[in-house]
This record gives C-alpha cells, structure tokens and sequence, in this order.
C-alpha cells in the first residue's frame, strides 16, 4: 500500500497536520497504535495559547467550534504556602489570552474535522526504514506494511520515527510526577476545593510540590511534582495504590491537611509519570521524505508549551506543504527552519521556570514572575 502523507500518532499535532493538510485539499493517513478514540484518558487541562496552539486552530479553521469547549474561569491561578496561606492570586478577568480546555475534547474536536477513515486505528508501529528517493516503509505490530513519500512522525517522545533523523533519545531530567483525581470535589471534598479555588493551585518548596487544576465537573487533578532519582520511584510499588499513596504523602509531612487530602484522599490509583527531555538544541540533517512534529522532535519537561508547540508544528508543516505541493524537500526545509529554534527557545524558557518553581527560591521566584517584578522589559 502506497500513501503521500502518512502521519504516525493521533495526537494533537499529529490531528492538526492532518487537519490542515484537508483543508488544503491534501490527503494523509493517520496510524495511531490505540485501538480507538476511547481507549485510554487523554489527560487533563489544556491552555491553548493566543501566540501558538490558537494560530494552529486558526489555520485549521476551527476557531469557530473552539470557544464551545474554553472552560469559564479556569485561567485563574493561586500560590498557596504549605501551610495553606495564599502567597498570590490572579484572578480569571478573561484576558489572560491561555484559555483552559480538556485535552480529550480538543482532540475529539480535531478527529471530528477530519473525512472519515484518516485515522486508522490499532497500528502499532514496529519499525521503519528508507527505501531511497525519499520513500520510507512502516511496519505494524500486525506484520502490515505502508509505504510512503512523506513520513511524519507525530509520536511522542518515545517516536518510532525519529531514528531515521536522529540517534537522540529522551533523558530522565530529575523529577517525575504522580498523578492523582479527587471526583466532584465541591460536595465530597469541600476543604480541598476550597484550597484550590477557581482554576490552578500551585503550592511549591524546593525540589517537590503540587500543581492542581480545576477541570470540568469540579474535578481536581493534582500533579505531585518530586525531584528523585529514578531508583527511589521504582522502589515504590504502585500497583498497591495505597502503599504509594502513603509514601508520597510522607514525603509532605506537616503541610496543611488540606492540601496533603489532595493525595490522601485520592479517588484514582497514582500514576508515575517520569520527565524525560530531549537535549534543548535537539536538531537533524535533513534527510529527504521524513520529519517529526511536537514532543517526537523536541519533548521538553512540562512547561505549559508542548501542545500547543505540538499543533504549530502540524499547522506550520501542513502549509509548507501546501506552499510546495511539488517540492517536499524545500517544504521539510522551511518547516525545520522555523521549528528548530522555536522549540529550543521554548525548552530554554521552561528550564528557567522549574528553577523557579522548585529551586531554592521557591515560591519567592515565582511570586515576582506572576507579578512581573525583576523584569527587565
């Protein structure tokens, strides 16, 4: 089987290259390795940036359907001491130009735009290689194959197409995160919603602390944010959810009962999440017939941009595309051009901000970036 534009992984970026690529009239294909739309959670709050996941939007012509899914209110952010003292609060006046939506709903708004069958389910990529003059082959899990004059790895940081670009793999970057819900919180947890208020709950000390978001239904999903070497986290055995739950909560001892409910009182088993991050100047030798798209070409520590740097990227590719119909080669060139240094400015700027969330100045630093104190311009 032969295919033009063949896209793996059904995620934002990929989603919005497909997309735009429609809305050039170009057709691709999208292989995604879950069995369907559902199959898994799709992670929670999402703000989609005027200067980048927007634009994305813009070009995929979905602005329109976009403010439907904007949760009121959550831009909001509160800075709260261990104690439970609020340190800074920034209210949502509606102008902070980050609205908040669930990732699942974005990409349902995503697949729902695409023509039937753009994205094939259930094909795990098992390997990938060059045939010559910019054909590239995919193989599945299932032993099927496709063939392709465009291959675009759109599959996140652990990307099966990123080898034939680049010998860089993702490194432990110190932290990891713990992910955990507390369900309708305003009636069966009424101290801890209270805590986190309206949007976002940062409450932070150095090398740990918490980031708790708001989302629909008044659910809370807290990040657990620990800076320990790998061999500390696998000593913990999360398949006895309450055994971890108590040792990350240890790790919290004497910090107010209200935030420390935020794990304790957990309604979802913990989910381990350890960063990983590509080196920030991450960069290829064009190589003809293939390139990455989001955290395949640049995964970076959370810092707020990888989603929507994800659905730039497929906007930005899906136009070069369409500004070249009949040159592949000088549309992955001007793509790369532009993606390169944004993504490494990007990864730059996030290194900066967990110094400030968990470095020694912690939550001083913070406090004067929200306040826009020190700032130079």
């Amino acid at each position: 089987m032969n295919s033009p534009v063949t896209i793996i992984g059904a995620g934002l970026g990929g989603l919005t290259l497909a997309r735009v690529l429609h809305v050039h009239g170009i057709p691709s294909t999208v292989y995604e390795a879950e069995s369907s739309s559902t199959a898994r959670a799709q992670g929670g709050m999402l703000d989609i940036h005027d200067y980048n996941g927007q634009l994305a939007l813009q070009a995929a012509g979905l602005m329109e359907e976009f403010p439907g899914l904007v949760l009121e209110g959550r831009e909001a952010a509160r800075l709260v001491d261990r104690d439970g003292t609020v340190l800074f609060e920034q209210p949502d006046d509606g102008t902070g130009g980050r609205p908040e939506v669930q990732r699942g709903e974005l990409r349902q708004l995503l697949l729902d735009s695409l023509p039937p069958g753009t994205v094939r389910w259930g094909h795990k990529v098992s390997g990938t290689r060059a045939l010559g003059g910019g054909r590239h082959e995919v193989t599945f899990a299932d032993g099927g194959t496709v063939v392709t004059d465009l291959l675009v790895g759109a599959d996140g940081a652990w990307s099966r197409v990123r080898p034939l670009l680049s010998a860089a793999t993702p490194m432990y970057t110190g932290m990891s995160c713990v992910e955990v819900y507390l369900y309708d919180a305003d009636t069966r947890h009424p101290a801890s919603a209270k805590v986190v208020g309206g949007g976002a709950l940062y409450v932070l000390s150095p090398g740990k602390g918490f980031v708790t978001h708001r989302e629909r239904g008044s659910n809370l999903h807290t990040y657990v944010m620990l800076a320990r070497p790998q061999e500390w986290f696998t000593a913990i055995d999360f398949t006895d959810s309450a055994a971890a739950i108590a040792r990350i909560a240890a790790e919290f001892d004497g910090w107010a009962p209200e935030l420390t409910a935020l794990i304790t009182d957990a309604d979802t088993a913990p989910v381990l999440r350890p960063l990983a991050a590509l080196p920030v100047e991450h960069r290829w030798e064009r190589v003809p017939g293939v390139t990455l798209i989001g955290d395949a070409a640049h995964v970076a520590a959370p810092n707020g941009e990888g989603a929507n740097l994800a659905m730039l990227d497929g906007a930005e590719l899906a136009r070069a595309l369409a500004a070249h119909p009949d040159d592949i080669e000088t549309a992955l060139t001007e793509y790369e051009r532009a993606m390169f240094p944004r993504s490494a400015e990007t990864a730059d700027e996030g290194t900066e901000l967990y110094a400030l969330m968990f470095g020694d100045d912690t939550p001083h630093g913070l406090i004067s970036m929200f306040t826009g104190e020190g700032q130079n311009d």
